[in-house]
């Protein structure tokens, strides 16, 4: 059975596992996850988080506006603050997926913060994830090559921001790592056997 987590918020009491999704756009980070949300997970996205608040302030739902605004507010309330948000969200004595972090300041805040924590990467040939995001076809996805490697750069490392996006960091700290190209199947046992290991430990 999972050990409980020390992380306390008023009246909440402790917590089981979080499982830190991160990966590149169009990795498939979302399908590969329907295996946990399928075991009972909950299932928490910052971009849907962030996509909110862009609403509130009446700015347009694109890809580089989530990013700024997640650039943003880390840089305001410290790396961990989106982090720290979907946390004030959790319940006692439940699993949760945490898709996906950005920052790999977010990754060492939620190991700090929660004793079961995990870390999961997922990634795909670019070629790959950018007919996926057209084939989607996302509102705030980037719709052309050029503005897809735009993203794609920044999204792996934002050299002029330290708070910014880094997801290619991320990929290189991940406890596990999913190449997910194109054969589904082959993936999904992957996840399932990751999650065969968490278990264990």
């Amino acid at each position: 059975m999972l050990s409980k987590g020390k992380f306390d918020k008023e009246n909440l009491g402790c917590l089981y596992v979080i499982i830190g999704i991160a990966g590149r756009i169009g990795a498939g980070k979302e399908t590969l996850t329907k295996f946990l949300r399928d075991l009972g997970f909950e299932y928490f996205v910052t971009s849907d988080m962030i996509s909110q608040e862009l609403v509130k302030r009446e700015i347009p739902v694109t890809r580089e506006n989530q990013q700024n605004l997640g650039d943003e507010l880390r840089n305001k309330h410290g790396p961990g603050a989106l982090m720290k948000m979907l946390l004030d969200k959790t319940q006692s004595g439940k699993n949760y997926i945490f898709d996906s972090l950005r920052n790999a300041k977010e990754a060492e805040f939620l190991k700090n913060n929660v004793k079961d924590f995990v870390l999961i990467a997922v990634d795909a040939p670019r070629e790959t994830r950018f007919q996926r995001i057209l084939k989607r076809g996302k509102p705030s996805d980037p719709k052309t090559w050029e503005e897809f490697v735009k993203v794609d750069e920044r999204d792996n490392f934002d050299h002029a921001n330290p708070m910014g996006q880094q997801t290619g960091k991320l990929i290189e700290i991940a406890d596990y790592k999913i190449v997910n190209a194109n054969d589904l199947e082959t993936s999904l046992k992957e996840i399932q056997k990751i999650w065969e290991l968490i278990k264990k430990n």
